[in-house]
């Protein structure tokens, strides 16, 4: 059987080097036309006299650089200037660099770069965006809120502390001194406006004199009618919850609320401590045994336990409705601005963590947006910072207990936001 391949044959594959011959034997240097020897220096078995070198072949060209092979006869292989193997200029890489690799284009690696960073920075505000939207609880409709006043220029925000315990343990009840009360009522009331001639927060004490509307109930849809009877603020939401606060604000002001957010005193404490506490400055020690403050007077940063304490307390003060939404304010101005600080925006760690807690707590309007919240808190920040005004809503006096509104004032308060005019009214 012939094994060679077709066209070869044990008689046509000849005594040929390289091709598998058994007698194989190195060509000769004529056909490697590249390297000449001179006399003797061919690839025969006799060896050089004894005690003698063969003569190399020499690299030095003849100017004496480091030239081409040259074996003395003038022939220049090219071996050292890359021709042959590929090391000189021109034969992949710049003149000088030793060949080989090349530059690195630093232009399209750069482009590359900050196609990933930006790509990767998209997919995870995104990705951040729907998450956190996710997490919102809107539960108030507002659409069932009945005879509104019309809309004003600007935004207006009803920001709602309750004393809800939903989801605290009997331990956590008794370290945040929140008693075990069945239900929730309204530990404070705000208004926010949000507008071009400036931010105004405006504290409604849960003691004001109101007249409860007519309305349509949350759940029923039943009509209640109104009997004209003055009662405190915060009876409006025990009775119906909120868009039976909303409605009672917008009839008594005037003034027509865009959105609505709620937090209860266990979400309140969780941004707190998730932030990693908020940094606020007491005018003046005091303390209350039912909300189990105690504080001294001075710059501090409070956890949780403590910030709760300091927004509910109210039997250390002579005022202690007005005092005390004065500090609610304070202090939710300070809990937005650290919320707002880049050590908390750009750490991660820190971002998902005040996220997570602050949205899994709140209760908001079903129109409201992540867009919304931001602007609301950036506001807050501003009012913190000096940027707008912070006011308790006008008093002229008090009867049987509730605390009247100057209606002068108010008046005027409501036409300049309204109107998104700069705020001239001043507060108690």
């Amino acid at each position: 059987m012939n094994e060679w391949p077709d066209g070869w044959s044990e008689s046509n594959s000849g005594n040929r080097y390289g091709r598998g011959s058994a007698g194989a034997q190195p060509e000769g240097a004529r056909s490697m036309r590249q390297v000449r020897r001179g006399p003797g220096q061919g690839y025969g078995p006799s060896a050089p006299p004894q005690g003698r070198v063969p003569q190399q072949p020499s690299y030095v060209d003849g100017s004496g650089g480091q030239g081409g092979y040259d074996d003395g006869s003038g022939y220049d292989s090219g071996y050292n200037t890359g021709h042959v193997y590929g090391g000189g200029p021109g034969a992949g890489g710049p003149a000088g660099t030793g060949g080989g690799r090349p530059a690195p284009n630093w232009r399209r690696r750069i482009k590359w770069t900050a196609i990933t960073v930006v790509t990767v920075l998209v997919v995870t505000t995104v990705g951040t965006y729907f998450w956190a939207d996710s997490k919102l609880n809107r539960d108030v409709d507002l659409s069932k809120v009945i005879d509104r006043p019309a809309e004003g220029d600007g935004t207006n925000y009803l920001i709602v502390g309750s004393d809800s315990r939903e989801g605290l343990s009997a331990d956590q009840k008794k370290d945040l001194h929140t008693g075990s009360a069945e239900g929730k009522r309204t530990d404070s009331m705000m208004i926010l406006h949000v507008g071009d001639s400036g931010d105004t927060l405006i504290s409604l004490p849960r003691d004001s004199d109101v007249e409860i509307p007519t309305f349509k109930g949350s759940e029923s849809g039943k009509t209640f009618q109104g009997t004209g009877k003055h009662t405190k603020l915060n009876a409006a939401y025990a009775t119906d919850g909120p868009t039976l606060l909303v409605r009672t604000i917008e009839y008594n002001t005037g003034l027509h609320i865009d959105h609505y957010v709620e937090i209860g005193f266990a979400g309140f404490a969780n941004i707190v401590d998730a932030v990693g506490g908020v940094d606020i400055t007491i005018d003046k020690a005091f303390k209350d045994k039912y909300s189990g403050a105690d504080f001294k007077a001075g710059k501090q940063t409070l956890n949780g336990e403590e910030a709760l304490a300091f927004v509910r307390t109210r039997h250390a003060f002579a005022a202690s409705d007005l005092e005390r939404t004065k500090n609610q304010q304070k202090f939710l101005a300070a809990l937005a601005h650290q919320v707002a600080t880049p050590s908390t925006v750009l750490n991660p760690f820190k971002l998902y963590p005040t996220l997570g807690a602050g949205l899994d707590s709140l209760i908001v309007d079903k129109d409201m947006s992540l867009w919304n919240l931001a602007s609301m808190f950036w506001a807050m920040k501003g009012v913190s910072g000096g940027d707008g005004t912070s006011m308790n809503m006008p008093i002229s006096g008090s009867s049987g207990g509730n605390l009247v509104w100057d209606k002068t004032k108010v008046k005027t308060l409501v036409k300049e936001l309204n109107n998104d005019e700069k705020v001239t009214v001043s507060g108690n």
